[in-house]
């Protein structure tokens, strides 16, 4: 099914400075899991609103963030479940208060499910690795977001990640003209994996 996403404004290029241009007014055309179109709303809409449902966000919609921390943040700390939050609170556990948990794999395989969808709740699309533990391993690999392998100690630096047609539908939404607000939905593979309650 063919999806127009109509939204105040599209950022074309992430992560780059030099290519801070919003094209105001564009929407995205989503087909599957790629990008169909993009371009101005009224012209995407009189090629394909006949046959497309419209979804419509107050933000600017980019490919998303790239988080190079991923892995300190889903190898290296404890995300708590919400039922531990009298007692462990709601930030990610590191350091001593890490250690004096007993971690087990199931609960290792928890936490980096929470962290994942925490990320994504940040419009992350893009991930840095290596993650070590299997258990984060595989809650990332189910998640289907993106992600870099790298090497332990060395920086990852992606590629500049552009929204073109035909391109893989990941992409975020940020509340605001300039995007500067929290995120309003992220996709992947054209699939909303988070939404939120803005």
């Amino acid at each position: 099914m063919l999806t127009i996403h109509r939204v105040l404004g599209v950022r074309l290029v992430a992560d780059h400075p030099d290519e801070e241009r919003t094209d105001t007014g564009h929407a995205v055309v989503v087909d599957g899991r790629r990008f169909a179109a993009i371009g101005p709303y009224e012209e995407l809409y009189a090629a394909y609103g006949d046959r497309a449902r419209v979804r419509e966000w107050a933000g600017l919609l980019t490919s998303g963030r790239y988080e190079p921390d991923a892995a300190a943040l889903l190898d290296a700390a404890y995300w708590p479940d919400p039922r531990e939050a009298d007692a462990l609170g709601t930030k990610p556990l590191t350091g001593a208060a890490l250690e004096a948990l007993d971690m087990t794999a199931a609960r290792w395989g928890a936490s980096g499910r929470r962290g994942v969808q925490r990320l994504l709740a940040r419009g992350t699309t893009v991930l840095a690795g290596p993650f070590t533990r299997p258990e984060v391993r595989t809650a990332v690999e189910r998640s289907g977001i993106r992600w870099y392998e790298g090497t332990p100690g060395a920086p990852v630096t992606p590629r500049p990640r552009v929204l073109t047609p035909s391109g893989v539908a990941d992409f975020a939404v940020f509340a605001g003209e300039k995007g500067d607000g929290p995120c309003l939905v992220t996709a992947l593979d054209g699939r909303l994996v988070y939404r939120g309650r803005v």
